[in-house]
């Protein structure tokens, strides 16, 4: 029954009461609202259960109505799975920095030692050069003093004296010769002259037409002297001969 239906039966029992009231019945009037009474409550009621109440609103609209939760399950694995994912990357550019530091040190390192190595070898050929040129030096020192050795000048004549066609007798004349001019000294020099050397040659540099080594070597200079006398005299004891009688030759 809705609200119009109460509102008819409490009109039909305003009727009744405003008729009780003209018969001047107090019991009458009573009775009256005891059944005005009655009769709405039920109306009323009926109108009140037939209101949604709210308890009886769908448990969906209270669960729409209800905050989110902050995150899922699901959201937190992802969030979990990108962090490891982050610290995988950053171990491996850690890793890979590190290969290239090390790369970057063993190149140092052989750079370094290839550079030792060189400087070690320009020292080395530096240290052999100067030995080279001292060794140089001394023979050129030694070449340049005269081998004053009478006895090895001797000899070394009387063994050549064949290939100029000379026989052993002849030696015994050479030495008397040569020791009056120089008494067989390589470094004999005629300070008056110039004359120069076991054969006096003047000037002394005619003996370099038998060698370069003509001032230190007596060698050379018999070999110059021998042809000298060959040439001139034909002979040592024809050149004594001659040096008696105007005492050079």
């Amino acid at each position: 029954m809705k609200a119009g239906a109460a509102v008819v039966a409490l009109g039909g029992l305003v009727v009744l009461g405003t008729a009780g009231a003209a018969a001047g019945d107090e019991d009458l009037r009573a009775t009256a609202g005891i059944q005005l009474a009655s009769i709405a409550l039920p109306l009323f009621a009926e109108d009140r259960a037939s209101e949604p109440t709210p308890s009886a609103v769908p448990d969906s609209a209270e669960s729409d109505a209800s905050p989110a939760p902050e995150s899922t399950p699901a959201a937190e694995g992802g969030e979990e799975e990108a962090k490891q994912d982050a610290a995988a990357a950053d171990a491996a550019d850690a890793a890979a920095a590190d290969v290239v530091a090390a790369e970057e040190a063993a190149q140092a390192a052989a750079a370094r030692q290839a550079e030792e190595a060189a400087a070690s070898a320009a020292a080395e050929q530096a240290q052999a050069a100067e030995r080279a040129a001292a060794e140089e030096a001394a023979r050129i020192a030694a070449a340049s003093v005269p081998v004053d050795d009478p006895a090895g000048a001797k000899a070394y004549a009387s063994s050549v004296l064949g290939s100029h066609g000379w026989d052993a007798s002849q030696m015994t004349c050479l030495d008397t010769l040569w020791n009056k001019e120089s008494e067989w000294l390589t470094s004999a020099t005629n300070a008056s002259s110039g004359a120069y050397g076991i054969p006096q040659a003047l000037p002394g540099i005619k003996l370099a037409t038998a060698g370069g080594d003509w001032q230190t070597s007596y060698r050379t200079q018999i070999d110059w002297g021998l042809t000298y006398i060959e040439s001139r005299y034909g002979s040592p004891c024809s050149a004594l001969n001659f040096h008696y009688a105007n005492n050079w030759y």
